[in-house]
């Protein structure tokens, strides 16, 4: 073992032995390498290629928004794409019970600010921390677990992820929902069907360390319930429920309207195991009040309804459909004093609808491999998807490695 100068002098003036310094050098390099030895690296590589039906972009800049649509803008249109690139450090709770632990969860690429929209606001526009919290457990009843730092929001029948979801696309209803907190989040296991969570958090909106400009005392509050069909329920057994709201005022206040708003997300939700085997349905209910808006920027309001429809026709093949559904204010989805002007709109209240079907077929080791079909549609007399369109088909594949 080598020794620095320092430990070599005073062992010739007799104050410390060699012997104790190798021994205390090896102790903390032996805790050192058992805690990383516990930490676990796993992430994966998003892509995709999109095609937009029709006149191209209908009318729609490149780089303009589809009414409707999370990450698919018209830049992502009639090409390839490369989606975002998520890397996860973590170290997960032990059995123990005064466990700790901790995660970091990083994204690049274009996606990243779809999750976090604060990077641009220090001119990063293809990466963000997407979770960095410590966790801790307190041996109270059957335990509590803590995060204390940025984590995901609480709601939500879809992820960030795409590969977790049973579409590609989101929904309506993942827009309207927060996507991430800084701030304490608690979660209790009651029984093996019953779970509870409740955190406070800076703001509603996302942002590292984001501030509401209101009164200190302002913050978010967010609660939710799971409640897990047990093993006696037969077939519904696994099938799950949710419900969980977040409210609270958006931070760092923006041309959008999107700061310094008491903002409310009501999410419920579940997914329902049937008698056929291989087949699941779920449905999602999200409403959010005054969130951001810049065209109606008062007491704005929207909520999305989905259906969901699962079949996993072999080991490989699954298909996956959704029926989806929004109304809201002008100025959720699309301003109708623009984009309607002459078409005959009665009233400048947002209201579109979507059907989606993905195929998923498991080919690879690691890989999620799909193609989906999207239509999105105008319900009222708007043509937000170009200067004539109504309507905006679209065909994707996404090819995703898990690591």
């Amino acid at each position: 073992m080598k020794f620095n100068k320092w430990t070599l002098a005073l062992a010739g003036a007799g104050v410390v032995s060699l012997a104790s310094v190798a021994q205390a050098e090896e102790a903390q390099m032996s805790q050192v390498l058992t805690a990383v030895s516990s930490t676990t690296l796993s992430g994966y590589v998003d892509t995709s290629a999109i095609w937009k039906f029709g006149t191209g972009n209908g009318g729609l800049a490149p780089g303009g928004v589809m009414p409707g649509r999370a990450f698919d803008n018209t830049s992502k249109m009639d090409g390839f794409n490369l989606n975002v690139v998520g890397v996860n450090l973590e170290k997960p709770l032990s059995e123990d019970q005064w466990a700790a632990g901790y995660k970091v969860g990083l994204l690049f690429g274009p996606d990243a600010t779809g999750f976090n929209t604060s990077a641009n606001a220090v001119g990063i526009s293809d990466f963000t921390v997407k979770e960095a919290y410590v966790a801790l457990r307190m041996p109270i009843g059957n335990g509590i677990d803590w995060k204390i730092g940025t984590f995901n929001t609480i709601i939500g029948y879809e992820s960030f992820e795409s590969y977790l979801n049973p579409n590609y696309s989101r929904s309506f209803g993942w827009q309207l929902e927060p996507t991430q907190h800084t701030g304490v989040l608690a979660s209790y296991k009651v029984t093996d069907a019953v779970s509870f969570s409740a955190g406070l958090a800076n703001t509603w909106s996302a942002g590292i360390n984001a501030r509401s400009t209101r009164a200190e005392s302002h913050k978010a509050y967010m609660a939710s319930i799971t409640v897990t069909a047990p093993e006696s329920m037969g077939f519904l057994k696994g099938s799950a429920w949710y419900a969980g709201v977040v409210d609270g005022f958006a931070g760092n206040t923006t041309s959008t309207g999107a700061g310094n708003k008491d903002t409310a997300s009501v999410y419920m939700g579940g997914t329902l195991a049937t008698p056929v085997e291989g087949l699941s349905v779920g449905g999602a209910f999200d409403y959010r009040f005054n969130g951001a808006n810049a065209v109606t920027p008062g007491s704005n309001w929207a909520y999305a309804i989905a259906g969901y429809g699962s079949y996993q026709a072999s080991e490989k093949w699954k298909l996956n459909a959704r029926i989806d559904y929004t109304t809201g204010s002008d100025g959720t989805w699309f301003n109708a004093g623009v984009v309607g002007a002459g078409t005959g709109v009665s009233d400048k209240q947002n209201m579109l609808g979507s059907f989606t079907l993905t195929a998923d077929y498991a080919l690879w080791a690691n890989v999620i491999s799909r193609a989906e079909l999207r239509w999105d549609h105008s319900l009222t007399g708007d043509r937000p998807y170009g200067i004539s369109d109504r309507n905006a088909f679209t065909l994707a594949a996404n090819v995703v490695y898990k690591f």
